[in-house]
């Protein structure tokens, strides 16, 4: 598509909208890292205009969607997620890439808080004009990863970011949650952490397109190779996901810039062989479907916590279960009847 193309497309962008978002839209499509902030910003709102909105401003940049990396990167805390980001990160924008990586935190469970600190830990990504890092609250969710991280990885596609990197908090939840919205999942590891196989769950290594053993540099190094060994031996016993790509593991450090060159070539890699094996189109397909059934249950959810009527019936339900007066199920039968289900 030519320049001229790209303008008559950018003209018509949005023109269904209301003013304030058909320039909020062409903005973005143009680019514009504050209008993507500030797309960002509606589509986390949980105010019910807000989201009206958001929904509007997704739907008229949908088409703009779609050709970006979208890779997963989860680790316990202590793996080197961050550091390991901002490397590869950079190695990506040296290489032309423009690349927007969504750092969720973690979200108290007591105050509602977070560190939002990403920004400090990727010092190098931070100033880099191709690069936006935008760290959200993980408010909670299963995995770790926020509420709204599909749709903002959307927005980033429409602002012309081609490589977007979600990092997850990594504290022992689900990891499911991440692999329904990327196309590769890399699962960081430590080297020397006693049994190598001490506390991964089965379920990550099965989700997993390739594993990485961090901080392999210095003496650590004998202890990565140790690692991978012994991760490949656990992989060897399992299914993999796709039957055209065998999860690699490697030994890398985000340190020092060892093994980045292959991580990047093996995503490459693997969207090829998906691409052409039509495995690619299907798993895009398929978290399609799956970001629909999530989005329809926190309305639901929503529907049920800000009505007012229900909302009374709740508090009174649950008070009779908290003293023991009604069963769980017999709360959730009464509520049911409530809403006419």
């Amino acid at each position: 598509m030519t320049r001229n193309d790209d303008s008559d497309r950018d003209a018509d962008l949005g023109s269904d909208l209301p003013h304030d978002l058909q320039t909020l839209c062409r903005a973005i499509a143009g680019g514009k890292r504050a209008a993507l902030a500030r797309g960002i910003t509606m589509v986390e709102s949980k105010h019910p205009a807000h989201r009206a909105k958001a929904d509007l401003l997704l739907q008229a940049l949908m088409p703009r969607t779609g050709g970006a990396h979208r890779i997963g990167v989860t680790g316990v805390p202590g793996v080197g997620k961050s550091t390991t980001i901002d490397t590869f990160g950079s190695n990506l924008t040296a290489l032309g890439r423009k690349v927007a990586v969504l750092a969720v935190d973690p979200t108290s469970s007591r105050t509602g808080g977070s560190i939002l600190g990403d920004k400090t830990r990727m010092a190098r990504l931070a100033v880099d004009e191709n690069a936006f890092i935008r760290p959200s609250p993980s408010s909670g969710t299963l995995g770790g990863v926020a509420a709204k991280t599909r749709e903002t990885m959307l927005l980033c596609e429409a602002a012309g970011f081609d490589v977007i990197l979600v990092e997850t908090v990594g504290i022992g939840q689900s990891e499911t949650a991440v692999a329904d919205m990327v196309d590769f999942f890399l699962v960081l590891m430590l080297p020397g952490a006693g049994d190598e196989l001490q506390g991964i769950k089965k379920g990550v290594l099965e989700i997993a397109d390739m594993i990485a053993v961090n901080k392999a540099d210095g003496e650590g190094a004998h202890r990565a190779r140790a690692a991978a060994s012994e991760y490949r031996s656990a992989l060897g016993i399992l299914t993999a996901r796709s039957p055209v790509w065998n999860p690699p593991v490697i030994t890398i450090s985000g340190l020092t810039n060892e093994g980045l060159d292959e991580v990047w070539a093996n995503i490459t890699l693997h969207r090829a062989k998906t691409e052409a094996s039509g495995d690619f189109k299907a798993r895009r397909q398929e978290q399609q479907v799956i970001w629909m059934w999530s989005m329809l249950r926190d309305r639901l959810h929503a529907a049920l916590t800000e009505n007012q009527a229900v909302r009374a019936r709740l508090q009174t339900l649950e008070a009779g279960v908290r003293a023991g007066e009604i069963s769980p199920s017999f709360a959730v039968s009464q509520l049911a009847d409530t809403l006419g289900l």
